[in-house]
């Protein structure tokens, strides 16, 4: 049966603005230093964003957090080299006024020297943030380095070359959604397409016959039910290679992690930069504001795929949305992320996580 919930294939500026974590304003500013490309505009004449549009704000966003000039980050595109010698990590010129003539003779000088403490405490925070953003991007030589130091220290030791831009652009998308823990787990996925070559050239195989079924292709064609076989069979060996490789130990400690950061448990593995910000979008809100280009077909090949795998012996554990059958460059079924997004973990003490 078609699936429940269809994704928007385009979102608007504003929807662009909100899941990136910018504004409106921003991504104009953008459009007009020649930084990010004029999207297609609809009938009504607004700018419409896909999948790729999100990605290169999200790349942007990230850069900028590190301190890097717009105008660095533009020639990097340009040029396809990371700006990571340009890279800066100023701050506030100041930490706010001391000489608050409205202050109350209570609050006295004693107030203002504790806000203007907390003050530099978070610069100081935000400094140690930037400065470790562009060290991984010096050691790294490459994006790989912006993504969060939990994902980094799962890629590191892997040959050069051997993570693609799309391997990157994947975990960069399920940082915004999941965070930095729900990331890391999946850069196991990565870390054996990178060393187990059979493997990454089935992936490509069946990533092209996904691809294959495009608008022109009805729901019910057998070659939807033909290609999601395919991709359970695949991403079967791939959760094999993950369990041969020792992966899945680190992966299990992870996991412990995010269902101590998930539940509030105290006493938990130190996460680190796995928390989830503050304020930060929820999964399920973020997966809503995501644009997916795909077709009621392939759609429907990604719920067949994970069908098989929850009818199988065993069941993954990770957060909704975060499954074996997840589609490279995209985080999951999207109709069963949005129904679940947020849930707690599944577990399954007998099975790692194969994002």
């Amino acid at each position: 049966m078609p699936p429940s919930f269809l994704p928007p294939r385009h979102v608007t500026i504003g929807a662009a603005a909100a899941f990136v974590g910018t504004t409106p304003r921003a991504i104009r500013h953008y459009h007009g230093i020649g930084l990010l490309p004029e999207p297609e505009r609809g009938a009504d004449g607004r700018r419409r964003y896909g999948y790729e549009d999100m990605v290169r704000l999200l790349w942007v966003r990230r850069m900028a957090d590190a301190g890097i000039a717009l105008d660095d980050i533009r020639d990097a595109f340009t040029t396809g080299r990371a700006p990571a010698d340009t890279a800066t990590a100023g701050t506030e010129a100041s930490a706010g006024a001391a000489d608050d003539e409205s202050d109350s003779e209570g609050d006295g000088m004693a107030g203002v020297l504790e806000r203007l403490d907390g003050a530099l405490a978070a610069q100081e925070a935000e400094v140690r943030r930037r400065r470790a953003a562009v060290r991984r991007m010096r050691s790294e030589g490459s994006r790989t380095g912006l993504l969060s130091g939990l994902v980094t220290e799962r890629l590191t030791g892997l040959p050069e070359g051997a993570l693609r831009q799309a391997d990157l652009d994947s975990l960069l998308v399920t940082e915004r959604i999941f965070g930095p823990l729900g990331a890391a787990v999946q850069a196991s996925r990565f870390v054996a397409l990178a060393t187990h070559p059979v493997l990454r050239e089935e992936s490509d195989r069946v990533d092209r016959a996904e691809e294959a079924l495009d608008d022109g292709v009805a729901v019910d064609d057998p070659r939807v039910a033909r290609v999601a076989a395919e991709r359970y069979a695949f991403e079967t060996a791939l959760h094999a290679a993950v369990e041969e490789s020792g992966l899945s130990v680190t992966d299990d400690a992870l996991w412990d992690a995010y269902d101590d950061d998930a539940f509030g448990e105290e006493g938990g593995a130190d996460t680190g930069s796995g928390r989830r910000p503050p304020g930060s979008l929820s999964a399920a809100e973020a997966v809503g504001l995501l644009p997916y280009d795909v077709s009621p077909a392939r759609l429907r090949c990604m719920e067949l795929a994970q069908e098989l795998e929850l009818s199988g012996t065993t069941e993954p554990r990770g957060p909704a949305g975060l499954s074996r059958t997840t589609e490279p460059g995209r985080v999951t079924a999207p109709g069963r992320a949005a129904e679940s997004a947020g849930e707690p973990p599944t577990r399954a003490p007998s099975a790692s996580p194969a994002p």
